[in-house]
């Protein structure tokens, strides 16, 4: 009797040892998919960016379509980015002043306002809503040239679509993303300021004395500039996903959201490295 039975365990062992492994196996494939297609996508994306500054720096320039783009990505994204900054304004007046009454700081209010208005909020603000709004609109625009082969059509007429369609929307997205922000940061001290004076009237000109004394340009300049690193992300990943998409109107709607996504999660990734450089080289 102990010879089967020793026999029956040794038939059942080897499937339990092997469970594990299959049940194992689809997912570790699973994942290393996942890791090689980042890699792919960040190789295309290298590529592809080395493509456009190549067609960028050779004649003929398209001065035309880059007017037209400053225009696109600036003048019609204004009127957003300045709400947005009013509002932000008004909530960082509201919680300062309510967070600087509880330990008797109430005069270091314009400073605060001033402060975290510009290096802070200001420019991630500004980068965030050009993402949305411009990142998808170039994203889809591209997608849509690509699926109904416009850009096939454009490159067929000697035209090079990395010249005429990528660089000119990367550019104007570097020029304008500082400018918006100016923008946005005057929009939030106007309205910080005017949400003060109605609870506790305090002048314009005081406000403004109070909260840019001891500012230095170094506390100021590099927070808005470094805006234009965020236009280059937003620009050359929308470029990207739009001119590589394939797959009719769903490849449209998903270069849109992939455009909007990915530039968004890169602007705040790269806010934590340009934060720490600007850390260490300006001050």
């Amino acid at each position: 009797m102990s010879g089967p039975a020793i026999n029956t365990r040794e038939g059942i062992l080897p499937p339990i040892c092997e469970q594990p492994r299959d049940f194992l196996t689809p997912h570790a494939d699973a994942v290393l998919a996942q890791v090689n297609s980042v890699f792919e996508w960040f190789g295309s994306l290298g590529v592809f960016s080395w493509r456009v500054i190549r067609a960028a720096v050779t004649p003929p320039y398209e001065w035309r379509e880059l007017v037209r783009q400053l225009d696109e990505v600036g003048s019609m994204s204004l009127p957003l980015v300045a709400l947005a900054g009013a509002a932000i304004g008004v909530v960082i007046s509201l919680e300062a002043r309510y967070s600087l009454s509880r330990f008797g700081a109430k005069s270091m209010f314009p400073a605060t306002l001033v402060y975290s208005v510009i290096q802070i909020m200001g420019p991630i603000m500004t980068g965030l809503i050009v993402s949305g709004r411009v990142g998808s609109g170039i994203g889809a625009e591209l997608a849509s040239m690509k699926v109904t082969e416009q850009i096939d059509a454009i490159e067929a007429s000697a035209i090079n679509p990395y010249r005429l369609l990528a660089a000119t929307r990367i550019l104007a997205c570097i020029l304008m993303l500082p400018l918006l922000t100016l923008a946005a940061d005057a929009s939030g001290l106007l309205t910080g300021w005017f949400a003060q004076n109605l609870v506790e009237p305090l002048s314009f000109h005081q406000f403004i004395e109070s909260g840019f004394k001891g500012a230095t340009f170094n506390a100021f300049l590099p927070p808005t500039f470094k805006t234009a690193v965020y236009g280059l992300i937003i620009g050359t990943i929308a470029c990207f996903q739009g001119m590589s998409t394939r797959g009719g109107a769903e490849g449209v709607g998903r270069a849109a959201t992939n455009s909007v996504v990915l530039g968004s999660l890169f602007v705040i990734l790269s806010d934590v490295v340009l934060v720490k450089f600007i850390l260490v080289v300006f001050h």
